[in-house]
Parts: structure tokens; C-alpha cells; sequence
């Protein structure tokens, strides 16, 4: 490496296609395995689709008769290149309270933190305030796709939907839908079933699948102990009827489950509630599963329903550790969520981490005989698995040509410890990481599954340098347009 390959040296990154990149690519690829090339190429064309991707020595000449096709370069190099990250769980309204509640069961704080919180997300003036930081903030750690809560109030999802629109960020969203309990205290309780589904068709009606597609429309009640058996049979049949995702949540907490079992006695578990109303199925995102129990989890295999995993959430609010390598020899489909604000941090890395780290101690403590997963693993979690469990895996979720080009670029060289450096360091990030690559201080090298690892162990806060979707670059806190 040598410093006149540091992109903040010499390039601006892409705002829009056409073009091509030169960087190291790694992707999880769709018929197995993983890709890594040291010098790759990246090529978008005017569409936002990638025309072709591989090691720089392979590109094929390009020629119309006269000319090459227009594709300008940008060499990108020493930074990686990776699928854009999928979160499948979080909640846009809670951002603001991510890190506050530790060692609180779910219950307890949903009613301290949560609910107070999600009430002042009640008009378009809220999200106009909130949505476009979050949507920021989650391209600034490199996510790409966000299927994501809102709050019970309509206007507040219009504004959301709108700011997801003008930021350029791949958004499934959906108003939460609550009328069992609700901390909407300005409508009637016998209206609100009628109200909470009007509002939300009308949201699907005007959203699911606008900017071609890059948008989407998730019917969302809460849980099951926010909602009665009619919302929940209702609501998935809106789902159905027009095509959108249903997601809600599904076996955290032990409290939650037990209260669930009192609320509907009828049911054979938590997920037979779900099973009941009409809630399964390919379009269904569960957040969570941690408690499955194993009819539960044969259940949702037969009927190809999805689970968000949320590690950070599920040890930050003590609910438990997922059997992941059981439910994965199963065959549930599962891709990885933050869950902010359950999750105090909205990096799908971090998710990794924590994840990795649970699954260690869970094989430690309880002799867990499944494998736990590897850093390119982990990595095909949180973007390919995450895009199939959206159904979008032929889309987007891995660098090849034909798919829509979502991808991150990241400074892998930001996260290796310095093992000797005898270099005068000026204090500037850009010019200082430029010196540092090119006195040979990082070992990020050229092991796709120690780069991998380094991004997950030891993330650092700047090392995504640029986030894209259709090949346009996203707003990010330190990255404006």
C-alpha cells in the first residue's frame, strides 16, 4: 500500500452513476462462499446496477467501435468494498434513547423509556426533526436497508416515509399499530382498531414500492400484548391483501412471554398467537426469537416466516441468548437487527460483535455443541441473509453483476492496532491515516476473513468512508451530498 493510494489523498468519492471503482471487494457471494479481490473493479452503470465486478486484471475490454464505454474510474484503494449492511429490526423513533435502560427487564422499560419517548414522534414536524439524522446516522455505520418502527401516529410515518424518499436510503417502514394498550391518548379506545388500520392502509397505499421500489410498507402491530387478536388477524390480513411485509415481535423476554400465555390462553405459544391471526409466512419479520421452543421453531421453518436476530438488544436488556447455530441447522431464515434503542448501538458491526461474543459464552457456559459461526459469516448474516429474509436477495445483499448497487466503502486500516509507528503525526484524520497506510503500520493485509474480523472486533467510529444505493452516495454525518 503507498499513500497515493489513500482515496482522501487524491479522489472524491461518487456521488452518482455511471462509474467504476478500483478497491479490495469482499462479498458474500449468492451460490456460497465468499469473493475477495485484492484489486477489483466495481463497474455502475447509469441505472444503479452493476455491469460487472471482479479482479481488476480480468475486466473485459469495453469498446462501442469508437470508444471505451463510459465508465470513470475512481480508485478507491486501500479501502474494501462490501455490500451495503441490512438491519431487518430497529425503531427510528427511539434513536434518541439508544444506551439509556441498562438492566431494565423489557416490560419496565418500555414504560419508562420507550413509550414517553415514541409519544413525542406524533406529527410530521417530529420526523422532520428526527428521520433524516437517524437515516444519517444509520448510513454513517454503513446500513444500507433498514426495516424499521415507527410510532402509532400516521403523520409521523408521511414525514419518515418522506425524508427516507429524499435521502436516498433502501426503507421498509411501518406505523405501529397498538389497541390493546397505546399511548395515543387522543382517540377513542373503541375507534382505534378501525382508525390504526385505515391510517395504515392509506401509509401502503401511498408508500409500498415508491421510488421504484426503493421504499416499502411494513404493517406493523407492536406485539402481542399491545394488540388484540382482531389487530393482529386484521392486520395480517392487510398485509396479505396488498403485498406489504408484517413485522412484529416474537419471544424476547421471559415476562413478556408469560404475560402473552395469560392474554391468550387459546394458543398453543407465542408463535401459535401469530400462527392464529394469519401471520406467517415469506413476507413475515419476527424480531427477536430468543425463547423458541422447538414446535415454535419447526413452526416458523414450515412456514418460511424470517427472524430478525438482535444480540445487542437481547443482552443489553438481559432476555436471553439465542440458540442461533440450532435455530440455523433448522433452516430459519434469520439476518441480523440493531434494534435501537433496545440495541444501544446502530452499527450492524457492533451487532456482530456482541453476537459473536454470545454465542461464544453461550458454547462456554452451557456446552452448546453447534459451530459458532465465523467473521465471514457473520458478514453474510448482516447483508445477504438479511437482504433473502426481505426477499430482496436477488436484488441486493452481495457485490455481483446484476444486482443493484448498494455497497459501503470502508477503511479496514482504521481498525488495526499501530505495531510500530515512527512517523510525524499531524493530528488530521485523513492525512494521518494516509501516513500511517503508507509507513505500513496497519496489518489489515489481504485475509479476507482477518479483514472481516478486524471490522467486527475492532470497528473504529470514521471507518466507513462512503455509503451507496442504486449507486448514489447517502448523506452521512460526515459525508454530506
Amino acid at each position: 500500500m503507498t499513500a497515493s493510494h489513500h482515496p482522501s489523498s487524491h479522489h472524491v468519492l461518487p456521488d452518482r452513476p455511471p462509474f467504476a471503482i478500483r478497491a479490495r471487494i469482499l462479498t458474500p457471494l449468492t451460490t456460497g462462499g465468499t469473493a475477495f479481490h485484492p484489486d477489483g473493479i466495481i463497474e455502475v452503470n447509469a441505472a444503479g446496477r452493476i455491469a460487472w465486478a471482479g479482479p481488476a486484471a480480468d475486466r473485459p475490454d469495453r469498446q462501442d467501435g469508437t470508444a471505451a464505454v463510459p465508465f470513470p474510474e475512481v480508485d478507491l484503494r486501500p479501502l474494501v468494498a462490501l455490500p451495503g449492511l441490512v438491519d431487518l429490526h430497529a425503531h427510528l423513533p427511539q434513536l434518541p434513547n439508544a444506551g439509556l435502560g441498562a438492566g431494565l427487564d423489557l416490560l419496565s422499560w418500555l414504560d419508562r423509556y420507550i413509550f414517553p419517548l415514541e409519544r413525542q414522534f406524533d406529527d410530521a414536524d417530529a420526523a422532520a426533526e428526527l428521520a433524516p439524522a437517524a437515516f444519517r446516522t444509520f448510513a454513517a455505520v454503513g446500513t444500507t436497508t433498514i426495516l424499521a418502527y415507527g410510532a402509532v401516529y400516521a403523520a409521523s410515518m408521511e414525514g419518515a416515509f418522506r425524508a427516507a424518499e429524499s435521502h436516498g436510503i433502501r426503507a421498509i417502514l411501518g406505523k405501529v399499530m397498538m389497541d390493546r394498550i397505546t399511548y395515543d391518548e387522543q382517540i377513542d379506545p373503541s375507534t382505534i382498531l378501525d382508525r390504526s388500520l385505515r391510517e395504515s392502509e392509506d401509509l401502503c397505499e401511498r408508500w409500498h414500492g415508491a421510488a421504484d421500489g426503493r421504499l416499502g410498507y411494513a404493517v406493523t402491530p407492536r406485539f402481542a400484548i399491545s394488540c388484540s387478536a382482531e389487530m393482529l388477524r386484521e392486520s395480517a390480513a392487510l398485509a396479505t391483501r396488498t403485498g406489504a411485509w408484517w413485522q412484529t415481535h416474537v419471544s424476547e423476554d421471559p415476562g413478556e412471554i408469560a404475560e402473552v400465555a395469560r392474554l391468550f390462553p387459546e394458543a398453543l405459544d407465542y408463535v401459535d398467537v401469530y400462527d392464529r391471526a394469519g401471520g406467517l409466512g415469506p413476507r413475515t419479520v419476527l424480531a427477536h426469537a430468543v425463547h423458541l421452543s422447538d414446535r415454535e421453531l419447526a413452526r416458523l421453518v414450515e412456514s418460511d416466516t424470517r427472524v430478525a436476530h438482535c444480540p445487542a438488544s437481547n443482552l443489553f436488556l438481559a432476555s436471553g441468548v439465542m440458540p442461533l447455530g440450532r435455530f440455523m441447522d433448522a433452516g430459519l431464515a434469520i439476518g441480523l437487527g440493531s434494534d435501537v434503542a433496545g440495541g444501544p448501538d446502530p452499527s450492524m458491526f457492533s451487532v456482530m460483535r456482541v453476537g459473536a461474543f454470545a454465542q461464544n459464552a453461550r458454547r462456554t457456559l452451557i456446552g452448546d455443541p453447534h459451530p459458532v459461526l465465523g467473521p465471514l459469516e457473520w458478514l453474510r448474516l448482516g447483508t445477504l441473509d438479511g437482504a433473502r429474509a426481505l426477499g430482496l436477495g436477488d436484488r441486493i445483499g452481495s457485490l455481483e453483476a446484476g444486482k443493484e448497487a448498494d455497497f459501503i466503502a470502508v477503511d479496514a486500516g482504521l481498525t488495526a492496532p499501530v505495531r510500530h509507528v515512527d512517523l510525524a503525526l499531524d493530528g488530521d484524520l485523513e492525512s494521518d491515516t494516509a501516513s500511517l497506510h503508507a509507513g505500513g503500520a496497519f496489518g489489515d493485509g489481504d485475509d479476507p476473513a482477518d479483514i472481516a474480523s478486524r471490522l467486527i472486533f475492532r470497528p473504529h467510529p470514521d471507518m466507513v468512508r462512503g455509503a451507496w444505493v442504486r449507486g448514489r452516495r447517502l448523506e452521512g454525518p460526515r459525508h454530506p451530498n
